[in-house]
């Protein structure tokens, strides 16, 4: 549960029950709605764009698409959903961000604090965790190795394009951004030809810590849960 919680989402969609892919609909849906707030056209608004690319990724249908776009432009009814960032502590100076995205933030906020409650985690005040983390941009690449060819190559290119670290891990290349220039990163990278399977901007742990495997799997039970509850978007922690 160590950030990219909705790549981690997406990336094992596949193997998903029903019920949890009920779920992340609606959590795509309410991103897409959101994101069309600011223009629902895709091509002139990139926050749109990459809403709706995740939605495909999951193979979420072309009219769930659309129908919450309608509804992000003012198109049809409903309430309206706003963004909401609950900042969470729990054992071993663990620190989560979580990202609600709510027509009921009294709903949002019982439910929350239901889980919080089970496992002994507390709400913190405005700031208190989100000092640990920075906002990123993250561009993946899978199977980097038979998409890339030098990779010396690619760094430099991605490096001039305005990335500002690369690392590998495992079977993905991660490429990190200032969170104004994804959006230049990702154009120019795909113009020269290269498939991008992820782009978002993230929270990152300055700081990253080590728990212990008990913490570990609280932590995860946790995160099971905000998995399945529809009004929350993200979570991040800043465990190594």
């Amino acid at each position: 549960m160590s950030g990219h919680s909705r790549w981690a989402k997406l990336k094992h969609f596949k193997g998903a029950l029903d019920a949890k892919k009920s779920a992340l609909f609606s959590k795509l849906s309410q991103l897409i709605t959101v994101a069309a707030r600011e223009g629902g056209d895709e091509k002139t608004n990139f926050k749109l764009r990459l809403a709706i690319e995740k939605a495909k990724k999951a193979n979420m249908p072309k009219e769930n698409i659309e129908k919450a776009i309608q509804r992000g432009i003012g198109k049809t009814g409903g309430a309206q959903i706003e963004e909401i960032i609950y900042e969470v502590f729990a054992p071993e100076g663990v620190g989560i961000i979580i990202v609600a995205l709510t027509d009921n933030k009294n709903r949002t906020l019982s439910n929350l604090r239901r889980i919080l409650n089970r496992y002994g985690f507390r709400l913190g005040e405005k700031n208190s965790v989100l000092r640990l983390f920075e906002r990123k941009g993250i561009i993946k690449i899978l199977n980097f190795k038979e998409k890339i060819q030098n990779l010396d190559e690619f760094e430099l290119k991605a490096i001039d394009f305005g990335a500002e670290d690369i690392k590998e891990e495992t079977d993905e290349l991660s490429i990190y951004t200032k969170p104004e220039d994804l959006q230049k990163v990702k154009e120019k990278l795909e113009k020269e030809g290269f498939k991008i399977d992820y782009a978002e901007v993230e929270w990152f742990a300055k700081n990253p810590i080590k728990i212990s495997e008990e913490t570990q799997k609280k932590i995860d039970a946790f995160s099971a849960e905000l998995d399945d509850d529809p009004d929350i978007s993200d979570y991040y922690t800043n465990i190594e």
